[in-house]
């Protein structure tokens, strides 16, 4: 039985690309990693087309909520082996401390909840984001964790991030 990680993705309000990356962790590392998301000055609600994605793969829309980062910054918060910023503010901003040292990186993407326009035009930008999204997780998922030393899980996980992500 292999290790279960925890991850935890940080964006400004976690209310779309953090959330949906949380979900999608979970979904796709089938019981291997648990997905958390949180923000440094989160919105208080999850963006609508964030919960109709993350349902749609089966994520509990019980389980999604625009939280603090300081929630997982607390003693009694569980331990993160991975630290995953989505969003470029969130990528420069001073974090909390972390115990644990975790694996850190920083997948970008675009802020589909900046789009303007009709909701079908928001929903194939968030539709084009979670595809993205899925691609590293995806990857992210398929590396030999147990086989790597911590130093060759920072680069790999770096390396993600830096991945082309061509919509699907």
């Amino acid at each position: 039985m292999s290790n279960t990680y925890n991850v935890l993705f940080l964006c400004t309000g976690n209310s779309a690309r953090s959330v949906m990356a949380e979900a999608l962790v979970t979904v796709i590392g089938g019981g291997r990693f648990v997905g958390y998301s949180a923000g440094s000055h989160p919105t208080g609600r999850v963006n609508p087309f964030a919960v109709e994605l993350t349902t749609q793969i089966g994520y509990p829309a019980e389980r999604l909520r625009s939280k603090s980062w300081d929630e997982f910054a607390a003693a009694s918060a569980p331990q993160m082996d991975f630290i995953i910023t989505v969003c470029d503010n969130a990528a420069g901003e001073v974090c909390p401390y972390w115990p644990g040292q975790p694996t850190t990186a920083h997948w970008g993407f675009a802020d589909p909840a900046a789009v303007n326009g009709t909701d079908e035009e928001k929903r194939h930008a968030f539709r084009r984001i979670f595809n993205e999204i899925t691609q590293r997780v995806r990857a992210f998922a398929s590396l030999p964790l147990e086989a790597l030393d911590a130093q060759s899980m920072q680069s790999a996980v770096r390396q993600i991030g830096e991945s082309s992500t061509a919509a699907v």
